[in-house]
């Protein structure tokens, strides 16, 4: 089958890799692609905000299958526009995306489904955020309501770091996220990521990890869009798993339903695990970056089938495998972000990291004259896997030796709480 991939970061390499690894793939499109896909793929320029472009590429080409790795296109309704041109697509529709589109809306199907999250409440002026957040106290988290690239979430410590980001997300920071604010309960606990697929009817877990938004090692400095992750994610045990699955994504799945607007596509929910049990931070309407890149490691089953079943109803017939080992993912950023860096920098030596268990997946690279260059903030995911996760560590570190990219930085910490749980454990 032909199938055109959507997207050009770290999360839409994995899943290149791993559909280009299906009997049943013919050719794989990427739109646009990036500077590792293209040896795996035919990368594309097309207008993915066009969906009539889109449509009459996917009839030009025969394309089988859509897939939409990020998630502004899904909010903006591609999936609505392939699916009445009969086209099948895996991602949900535009109200279904609103989980990840909208902050509020999420809020207010939990406050409905009883599905457990943090007590919140909803502002379209500063005033009365401002009120909410004399009256509950900090730490308090401010949300920017819509898509904010990940950056439109402020933990205050004190009032005045409160009113000072309910002013900035009203005052324009965010664009058009922040036209509505949500102000909710700090949680505090250890953060998890759930990872389950749904056709509108059937929902099926998948697996679980945890990533490291923060810059600085420790956990420390400003958020990312993410510095690395490792999965399975050890707090999740098959008890909080099977908890997770009856008391959030199942009630939400159907809320979907009630809603008429069936939920297809993956569930991806931020978790906080609490001293009370696991509470819904966020959900995304796609797989994470880059956990994404951990998930597509461990997987040992075909993905074409699993997607495909997702689209077409039939989740019910699928059983995924999975590898025992642990993956870990390290990403190498351009120096200077989240901030300001420079583009165009050389990037050599991945051709030496050749052993089995690693991958390394591509985000912000092109291919230019010959050479790889760097394009973007988060540039490379060196991905081990290992039979535990300080196993899959040393490896991810070992291969990063081997990358000549002076421009380049990371973390040199991925994984500490799991590698430190482990040592606890063998102690």
């Amino acid at each position: 089958m032909n199938i055109l991939l959507i997207g050009s970061g770290g999360r839409e390499h994995a899943l290149a890799w791993k559909i280009a690894q299906s009997p049943s793939l013919s050719t794989l499109y990427c739109a646009p692609g990036n500077g590792g896909m293209q040896d795996i793929a035919e990368c594309i320029t097309l207008d993915i905000s066009n969906h009539e472009t889109v449509i009459n590429f996917c009839r030009e080409n025969a394309v089988d299958l859509v897939v939409v790795g990020p998630e502004a296109p899904l909010v903006e309704g591609i999936a609505d526009a392939l699916t009445d041109a009969g086209i099948k697509v895996f991602g949900p529709k535009r109200i279904a995306a609103q989980l990840e589109g909208s902050k509020g809306f999420t809020k207010d199907i939990c406050a409905k489904y009883n599905i457990p999250t943090a007590a919140y409440g909803r502002f379209k002026a500063a005033r009365p955020a401002k009120d909410y957040v004399t009256q509950n106290g900090t730490p308090i988290v401010v949300k920017a309501d819509g898509l904010a690239a990940g950056k439109g979430v402020i933990i205050a410590q004190t009032v005045e770091e409160a009113h000072a980001a309910i002013d900035d997300m009203f005052g324009g920071a965010y664009g058009d996220a922040g036209v509505e604010v949500v102000v909710e309960e700090f949680l505090e606990g250890e953060e998890a990521s759930f990872f389950a697929l749904s056709d509108g009817i059937s929902v099926l877990p998948l697996a679980t990890a945890q990533d490291h938004k923060t810059v600085g090692d420790g956990d420390t400095g400003p958020n990312t869009g993410g510095m690395g992750a490792y999965s399975p994610a050890p707090v999740m045990t098959e008890d909080m798993t099977a908890q997770v699955m009856r008391e959030i994504i199942k009630p939400t799945a159907q809320a979907m339903r009630d809603m008429g607007c069936p939920y297809q596509g993956v569930f991806f929910a931020g978790l906080m695990i609490t001293a009370t049990g696991p509470k819904l931070i966020e959900y995304n309407c796609r797989f994470g970056d880059p956990e994404c890149q951990v998930l597509m490691m461990r997987l040992k089953s075909d993905l074409v089938p699993l997607l495909v079943a997702t689209a077409d109803g039939t989740l019910d017939s699928q059983m995924p495998v999975w590898h025992e080992q642990t993956a870990l993912t390290v990403v190498l950023a351009a120096k200077g972000y989240p901030g300001s860096y420079t583009k165009g920098t050389p990037i050599a030596g991945l051709n030496s990291i050749t052993a089995a268990n690693l991958q390394v997946f591509h985000a912000g690279t092109q291919q230019k004259d010959g050479g790889l260059i760097a394009t973007g903030g988060r540039v490379l995911n060196v991905t081990a896997l290992g039979p535990r996760v300080s196993d899959a560590q040393q490896s991810a570190y070992e291969a990063i030796k081997q990358i000549d990219w002076p421009e380049g930085f990371c973390r040199s910490d991925i994984g500490w709480r799991a590698v430190a749980r482990e040592t606890s454990v063998a102690d």
